[in-house]
């Protein structure tokens, strides 16, 4: 009914995954995160399983459901070792959800995954990224765990915690006597719609009695007759836990649209249910529930995401808030300003005493050690007291490191002598530590309430509950459990509670396994290799450094923790060298085609390694700083030595001759002037021409201009291997031509091309001007105009516009920008045009007249950002000659169609977020007055009382583009739509009658009395309002009926382009919220045809079952419902697509099978629908399509061919070609929810 409901948010998915199982659609981490301070795991999302997993942690929350599926052990139900063995039948369903609450009990993992249980249901990947209905899937799970579990201990675990008894009883007033009937339910539904809370629910369906008097009389079968009776519901037994579903989604048939129900519904934290109940005289306490799970639904009816709101039962869960922990943080950070707290030994003690036998990684000491006083030890105490390992180290008396020097634990027969206070001290912090922690401080009183959010847990408070009331994020399905079933003692805080010896035993050795890799993966993720390169055994040559002797004796190479500071890696490398005297200074250094070139230097001693960004093989140079063999060093991107390769003629007289280049390489400094290559060769001066590395194999060069020899390297874009031609500056011919191997010209991606379109002869029609993306556009337009050989009263009456690959000119491009700026490619064409470029305080539009607008005849206007629309339609106006007022604007959209109009004619440019470049279109029609609605109006006659079409060969009218006024009715036509079956269908015949101009504060029954007074009304003899009835116009048929003439016309939400059709009536009606008008015509016995349409009204108040409306068809037409078949039409696809008949069959224990809506896929059943009928007393026939069916689908194949062969002919891509008007694509259809279980009775 709710097509994609329950689409979600896919950032929220987890990437953690552990043990086997099917690949999680998303990439998958390494090792799954531990458990955060909550100390309870979440379940991974697997795409679209956010609502399985609330179910599932809500099943994994209720104890006495959890326990008693690990009462049955592998005996019962197998073993997942065998479930691929053909003979044996293993229960795979209650096995995996075994493991996996045992999972999420004991495995130190952030967040499970459920891909072996999915896969247990028989989900393929696709499922597992489809979205469901929690309240759903809680029915078909617990029905696959009843059928798993037939023939063990726990056949009855649902029935048992779960079901409960509604009695439905019927009282004769006359005799008393009693009719009853009694179901069993699973979970009650109650509904939200125009009730205040659940109480106010159960209150109406199990307290207030329904009254069968007058014309609704019942027949008792003790009186024989028709008599007054009263029919009420009581609750005759109550389960356990009681699960309660809220109706949130509804369906408005005004508006024909889904919504979500987002009032206020209350629900107690504890309710009574004896008002409710069948039998009063038990105990009270055995109706008081207490709620302990909220299931919450956020987002609207096409989308959202589920979370849980949980009781924790058994207080597994650290119950802390941040508040809380900021609190003990503030208290120890008070106790450190105290002298004698200021000593770390303090500190340390109190944090190894809270730990499991004073036992502490020395890493995790380190951060347990922010957290606590919030600062590291490097900034607190290093300076003091050194490194953290070396200080535990010099107070052996007190800790105990372990061989490895990995972890640190609390010595047991200390020597407190020395130090009298030093144990109340101690216990003053403990005791600080543990006053507002309820784990330490034992208490339970406080219910602990967390909101697990796929793989995040967060704890909330109860009063938080009562924010999920009401709004868009609001309760979904309610969880209650008797507040006589109370825990054991020794089940509280105690996650190893009844679980089975076999779980546990899985469950230590993957916590093994995961402590071995997580060791494993922080030493290969943590340690990293650096190499050294020591400063005296380099020397500074040909620009780079190199080492003196070989590389191996210069290098070292260092094995490193990433977590440890740059003070940490300073003193090693120092123990490291021995002979090293004075300053030491690490710098990052990078090899490049010249050698070693220094870039930064490490100098904040407090960072870490990874703080400081350095990777994985870093090159650092251990030096002084300064200089390097007695010279002085260069450090800095800025300076980096670029390796050229120079060619040059030979410096002999004869080799100059003959005209013999010679190549040879040459470093320079990136930010050196690229005139410094005469002085490396000894050339006074002469042209250098450049060729990028990147275009080598091209050869295209550029000719540096005199004026940019000083710009540096970089600035010219050169990089190593760059090739740089020096030429003497009196050679008559290039150099480039002689060597039969390359060609003169600009190197592509440094130039523009600029056509002379100003209008004035030249010699020249376009030239191409040298320019980088730092050009400023003033600039290029300056040397276009020079080297065109134009007037240079051109420089200040002209301007740049691009122009695009089909040749339009485009915005004019400020003078002021950088290409950069103006996001101008190179090598692109730009146009020299007249006139200025507008100013940052101007717009640049295109205009044109009509919706119709072809590329190219677009004119153009340039107005300032403040100026109103209205003005800008003035001056549009006046510039293309248009007369009147009678106009309005649109402004084109990115696929160049005309959007909406733009109403707001006060509005300046800016307000409207209109920019240069934007293109606007006048539409002929004047827009109605703020809060009107300008509406066209249709005639609508599908056909006439002797079924016969209306008559086609009258003269016709079709609506304006503006507000015209109404032709008199020899100028009308009826204007026939195709699309309808039947060879004598319900033509879809439509007539233009005219515009109207309507309030949206009007009701409908004033639009139909002004669509009234349109001249061609009283030629069509129009009957009274209340015998018309409207429909909105939807690709040229009649789409949505508005069926309440009271309602404001704002509340039907039509829109501005919305079109209304008004269709005559023999006789009044009065159709209700849930009543649906369908169109039935019954098939002609023997013929492909149909007989002419009849309207039939269909309540759907019971549902919008097939049953239903089999049986009003049947009564309809008076036969029996078992003779009939009917079948929707679609007249887009010229297709029947038969309504099934669907018997509800009903089992021993009165669970009804869930009933299809036919107002979801595949049938969408709506208004105005045409419904097939054939009479089978007659008509055996299974088909029925017509034979104008059949022409249309050969049409609509032709049109295909036709399309198909037209976007061959045009090379276009079938995806980017749309046909006008053509139908929305529908949305995807919903998927059945299933689970497969195999059969183990």
């Amino acid at each position: 009914m709710f097509g994609d409901l329950f689409e979600e948010d896919y950032s929220s998915v987890s990437n953690n995954q552990y043990g086997k199982g099917k690949k999680l659609k998303t990439k998958a981490l390494a090792l799954p995160a531990p458990r955060e301070f909550t100390n309870l795991s979440g379940i991974r999302n697997q795409g679209g399983t956010c609502y399985l997993n609330s179910l599932l942690q809500t099943l994994h929350f209720t104890p006495e459901f959890r326990e008693a599926l690990f009462s049955l052990g592998p005996e019962e139900l197998g073993s997942l070792e065998d479930k691929d063995k053909p003979e044996a039948k293993v229960r795979v369903i209650p096995l995996q959800l075994q493991r996996l609450f045992a999972q999420l009990l004991l495995l130190d993992q952030e967040a499970a995954s459920t891909a072996d249980l999915t896969c247990s249901f028989g989900w393929t990947d696709d499922e597992e990224m489809r979205q469901h209905d929690v309240q759903e899937l809680n029915r078909i799970l617990f029905s696959a765990l009843e059928t798993s579990l037939v023939g063990t201990s726990g056949h009855d675990l649902i029935r048992r915690l779960y079901h409960g008894t509604i009695v439905n009883q019927i009282v004769c007033k006359e005799c008393g006597n009693t009719s009853e009937k009694q179901e069993d339910f699973l979970d009650l539904t109650v509904a939200v719609k125009n009730v205040l809370g659940l109480e106010d629910a159960l209150w109406n369906m199990y307290v207030e009695e329904e009254v069968f008097d007058c014309d609704n009389l019942y027949h008792c079968g003790t009186c024989d007759r028709l008599v007054q009776a009263t029919k009420s519901a009581k609750l005759r037994k109550l389960p356990p836990f009681l699960t309660v579903s809220l109706l949130r989604f509804n369906f408005d048939f005004v508006k024909c649209e889904r919504y979500k129900e987002t009032s206020c519904y209350t629900f107690p934290l504890r309710i009574n249910l004896k008002p409710f109940c069948e039998q009063s005289e038990l105990d009270d306490l055995e109706y008081i529930y207490d709620l302990f799970s909220v299931i919450i639904h956020k987002g609207g009816c096409y989308g959202g995401h589920y979370h849980v709101y949980i009781k924790d039962v058994d207080h597994l869960g650290n119950w802390q808030f941040k508040e809380e922990k900021r609190k003990q943080d503030m208290n120890l950070k008070a106790l450190q300003n105290e002298e004698d707290i200021d000593d770390p030994l303090m500190i340390l003690k109190a944090i190894l005493l809270q730990e499991e036998n004073n036992l502490i990684p020395v890493d995790l000491l380190g951060q347990k050690l922010l957290k606590k006083i919030g600062i590291s030890w490097n900034k607190k105490y290093r300076k003091l007291h050194g490194p953290l390992r070396k200080f535990l180290q010099l107070h052996s008396q007190i800790f105990l490191l372990s061989s490895d020097g990995s972890s640190v634990s609390l010595l047991k027969d200390q020597s407190l002598q020395a130090e009298p206070n030093f144990q109340s001290h101690e216990q003053q912090i403990f005791q600080t530590l543990a006053a507002e922690s309820p784990e330490l401080n034992g208490s339970t009183a406080c219910p602990h309430w967390f909101d697990i959010n796929d793989s995040e847990v967060q704890p909330i408070k109860e009063k938080d509950i009562e924010q999920q009331f009401q709004g868009k994020e609001s309760a979904y399905m309610l969880f209650y459990r008797k507040s006589q079933l109370q825990r054991p003692p020794e089940a509280l805080a105690n996650p190893r509670y009844r679980i089975p010896g076999h779980l546990l035993k899985e469950m230590d050795a993957a916590n093994i396994e995961l402590q071995m890799k997580r060791a494993e993966w922080d030493s290969a993720n943590n340690n990293f290799e650096l190499h050294l390169h020591l400063g005296p055994h380099y020397h500074f040559f040909n620009g780079a450094l190199h080492p003196v002797t070989s590389q191996t004796e210069s290098v070292w190479d260092l094995t490193f923790d990433k977590r440890k500071t740059l003070g940490d890696l300073r003193q090693s490398i120092f123990q490291l060298l021995e002979f090293w005297e004075g300053d030491m200074v690490l710098s990052v250094a990078k090899h490049v085609p010249a050698g070693l070139h220094i870039y930064h230097t490490l100098d904040e001693d407090a960072l870490t390694l990874r703080e400081a960004e350095l990777a994985d093989g870093e090159d650092i140079f251990v030096w002084n700083g300064v200089e390097v063999g007695g010279v002085k060093i260069q450090t800095g991107i800025d300076c980096e030595p670029l390796l050229l390769n120079v060619l040059h003629l030979e410096s002999s007289g004869q080799a100059q001759k003959s005209g013999q280049l010679v190549e040879s390489p040459h470093v320079f400094p990136a930010n050196a002037e690229v005139g410094t290559v005469f002085t490396a060769l000894a050339i006074p001066e002469g042209i250098i021409l450049i060729n990028s590395a990147e275009s080598a194999g091209e050869k295209n060069w550029t000719t540096i201009a005199q004026e940019d020899m000083k710009k540096t390297f970089r600035e010219q874009g050169l990089r190593n291997g760059s090739l740089v031609l020096v030429q003497p500056p009196d050679s008559e011919n290039s150099l480039l031509p002689k060597q039969g191997k390359w060609i003169t010209g600009m190197n592509e991606i440094s130039w523009l091309q600029v056509k002379n379109l100003c209008q004035i002869e030249s010699g020249e029609k376009d030239v191409k001007i040298s320019a980088t993306v730092n050009t400023v556009v003033f600039d290029i337009r300056i040397k276009a105009i020079k080297e065109l050989n134009l007037m240079k009263e051109l420089a200040e009456n002209s301007c740049l516009r691009p122009i695009d690959r089909n040749g339009k000119l485009l915005c004019p491009v400020p003078d002021s920008s950088t290409l950069k700026e103006a996001e101008v490619k190179m090598g692109s064409s730009l146009g020299l045009c007249l006139g200025k470029a507008p100013t940052s305080s101007q717009l640049f539009l295109f205009f044109a007249l009509g919706t119709d607008v072809q590329t190219g005849t677009e004119m153009e206007i340039i107005v300032e950002e403040t100026l109103s629309l209205r003005d800008c339609l003035k001056i549009m106006l006046e510039k293309s000659g248009l007369p009147g007022d009678a106009w309005h604007l649109r402004k084109m959209d990115w696929c160049y169609e005309a959007g909406e109009p733009l109403c707001e004619e006060d509005a300046t440019l800016q307000e409207l977020m209109i920019c240069s470049g934007d293109t606007l279109v006048i539409v002929e029609g004047k827009l109605p007055r703020p809060g009107f609605l300008k509406v066209p109006i249709w005639w609508y006659q599908p056909w006439s009382p002797s079924g016969h079409r209306e008559s086609r060969d009258q003269p016709s009218r079709t609506p304006s583009q503006g507000g015209g006024g109404a032709a008199n009715a020899q100028d009308t036509q009826l204007c026939l739509f195709e699309g309808a079956p039947g060879h004598v269908p319900a033509e879809v015949s439509l007539l233009y009658l005219g515009d109207i101009e309507i309030s949206e504060d009007a009701a409908l029954a004033d639009l139909k009395s002004q669509a009234r007074a349109l001249p061609p009304c009283s030629e069509l003899a129009a009957p009274a309002p209340a015998l018309l009835r409207a429909w909105t116009v939807e690709s040229r048929r009649p789409g949505r009926l508005l069926r309440t003439d009271r309602l404001q016309l704002k509340e039907y939400k039509l829109g501005r382009r919305a079109e209304i059709c008004l269709e005559p009536l023999q006789k009044e009606e009065n159709l209700g919220p849930q009543d649906v008008l369908l169109r039935t015509q019954m098939r002609i016995p023997g013929e492909r045809a149909y007989a002419p349409a009849v309207d039939l009204v269909w309540d759907t108040a019971r549902g919008w079952t097939a049953g239903s409306l089999r049986q009003r068809v049947a009564d309809f037409y008076s036969l029996p419902v078992e003779k009939i078949e009917i079948a929707k039409y679609f007249p887009d696809r010229f297709e029947w697509l038969p309504i099934p008949s669907w018997n509800q069959q009903i089992n021993k224990r009165k669970k009804k099978k869930k009933q299809d809506s036919l107002q979801g896929a595949p049938h969408y059943m709506k208004d105005g629908d045409t419904v097939g009928i054939k009479n089978l007393l007659v008509d055996d026939d299974d088909d029925f399509s017509t034979v104008r069916d059949d022409a249309g689908k050969e049409k609509q194949k032709q049109l295909l061919r036709g399309k198909k062969s037209s976007r061959e002919a045009l090379g276009i891509q079938s995806s980017d070609v749309s046909s006008a008007g053509s139908p929305a694509r529908p949305r995807k259809s919903e998927a059945s929810l299933s689970i497969h279980v195999g059969s183990f009775r």
